[in-house]
């Protein structure tokens, strides 16, 4: 069974409550999920999943959760290969913070990107002054992004 591990920065809960409802449908297309809260760069790298799904959230001025910025601080110093990992982003934030909407979402996925990860499909940004639940935005997104990329662990 293939691995499927979904990295999660919250604030306010909004992205691990994505992380859990998207969380089934990888379930049913055979993936082994494990949803990492306060992730750290050891459990991307040192057991490498076979696909991985980042749900994370802008808070501030486009800035990364608390919980998630010592994983963003050891991928800048430790630059490692990330040359296997094939990954999905969906990016929540608020586009009445203009420039900065999805910020760190986009940050991440550039992050991810010139370590070598492959995105597959396009990044989903969920904006939440249009979307009052993430989640109705996820799961239509996951279960095109599983059929379009072709992903059944």
């Amino acid at each position: 069974m293939s691995k499927l591990k979904i990295f999660v920065g919250t604030v306010y809960g909004g992205a691990l409550d994505v992380a859990e409802q998207v969380s089934p449908l990888f379930e049913q297309s055979g993936y082994d999920v494990t949803i990492v809260e306060q992730p750290s760069l050891e459990a991307l790298t040192d057991d490498m999943p076979d696909l991985a799904l980042f749900c994370v959230s802008t808070t501030g001025s486009g800035d990364f959760p608390g919980d998630f910025v010592p994983f963003v601080r050891e991928l800048k110093t430790r630059s490692p290969s990330l040359v296997a990992l094939r990954y999905g982003l969906i990016a929540l934030g608020d586009s009445s913070y203009g420039d900065t909407f999805c910020g760190a979402g986009r940050a991440l996925d550039e992050m991810l990107a010139d370590l070598g990860g492959k995105r597959l499909g396009e990044r989903l940004e969920i904006d939440a002054m249009e979307t009052f639940m993430a989640d109705d935005a996820a799961l239509p997104w996951v279960e095109e992004w599983l059929a379009s990329q072709g992903l059944n662990g």
